[in-house]
């Protein structure tokens, strides 16, 4: 009996100093620069294990059937709203992040999180269109305005050179806002007139595209896309390291657009609460927040950081919009059960025909 307490008492002790040095982060691809982690590993003298999703629904999916074992989580606006609700994180310790007082208060007090009891502001992305300036410009297309990817008028001229996010909630929004109304409108009558704009536009669309696209771009397939600000960005990284004749241009519509806040949380369940603290407080110095800007070109809710960020990067109106354009900027928010089938049912037919 004696044997089997110690080899028990050992294999906690183990199984204990194991989970000290590991910090398991739940996170977008390529959301954090590798000399950021190792930065941080040096640090807090632990481990950074790194899972990835490819979208909001997936770690919501995972999460939902049992996933356990992370630490940070990284959820945009709307699914943070949901994980909230279910009640699956953990609330925050500010005393623990004093380093919170380099967000951008424009960030902070989302309808999300009011408070932000849960949640601290990581990075953010721009749904907007990007093109390819030299094609774009032969063609003659203006491209301040959401009519270059709905308007068939305009498609005509670069008919199968579109691609659009394969996703019903950006989609739907920008339809929304090209009509004149809030991107997290919920009126079913005027989701109706949202998927007319849409089937209309789709016979000149080359794909329904939320991955590829970044390539297409790159190599000239595709000259104008409905994509996220840091995706473009990375295009024209792309094409001018393979020295193009083209760059890869953004344009914010007229209209407006959708804004997507990612933030990082605590599950839960978290195996270590206390590194997940240390490393949210580390993100939030403004050299290591400036890092993932640099990297891919994301925009940046914390203000210490902006005097770290490439001057390219942040003099970029995309990435980092005027006053006058944030007020046209919408987080898009999470939908009840009856909202989500409507607009499941309307996708459904969209892909369909």
């Amino acid at each position: 009996m004696k044997k089997l307490f110690t080899m028990t008492a050992f294999l906690f002790a183990a199984m204990s100093a194991h989970a000290a040095d590991e910090l398991h982060l739940y996170n977008w691809n390529n959301y954090i620069a590798a000399e950021t982690v190792t930065r941080f590993e040096a640090y807090c003298k632990c481990k950074v294990v790194q899972t990835y999703y490819g979208d909001n629904e997936e770690l919501l999916a995972k999460l939902a059937a049992g996933a356990k074992g992370y630490d940070i989580l990284v959820p945009t606006g709307n699914a943070l709203d949901s994980l909230i609700k279910q009640k699956a994180l953990l609330p925050l310790n500010k005393a623990q992040l004093p380093n919170l007082k380099n967000i951008n208060p424009a960030y902070l007090n989302t309808d999300f999180d009011k408070g932000n009891k849960y949640s601290v502001p990581y990075a953010y992305t721009v749904t907007l269109i990007g093109y390819n300036d030299q094609k774009i410009k032969e063609a003659g297309i203006p491209v301040d305005s959401w009519a270059a990817i709905f308007e068939p008028k305009i498609l005509e001229k670069i008919k199968s050179k579109v691609t659009v996010l394969d996703s019903a909630n950006e989609l739907m929004a920008a339809a929304l806002k090209y009509l004149g109304y809030s991107a997290v409108d919920t009126d079913e009558k005027h989701w109706q007139e949202a998927k007319n704009v849409i089937m209309k536009a789709k016979p000149y669309w080359a794909a329904f595209n939320g991955t590829s696209y970044i390539k297409e771009l790159t190599v000239g397939n595709i000259w104008l896309v409905h994509g996220y600000s840091s995706d473009i960005f990375q295009a024209d990284l792309d094409a001018q390291n393979a020295e193009r004749k083209f760059r890869i241009r953004y344009a914010m519509p007229k209209e407006g657009a959708v804004l997507a806040l990612d933030n990082m949380v605590i599950h839960k369940d978290a195996p270590r609460p206390d590194l997940a603290h240390k490393f949210i407080n580390f993100m939030l110095d403004g050299k290591n927040s400036a890092e993932l800007s640099n990297l891919i070109g994301s925009g940046n809710p914390n203000s210490a950081a902006l005097q770290y960020i490439r001057p390219d990067i942040a003099r970029n109106t995309a990435i980092f919009p005027d006053q006058v354009t944030v007020a046209k900027l919408e987080m898009l928010k999470d939908l009840s059960g009856k909202q989500r089938r409507a607009l499941n049912r309307i996708w459904t037919e969209i892909r369909a025909k």
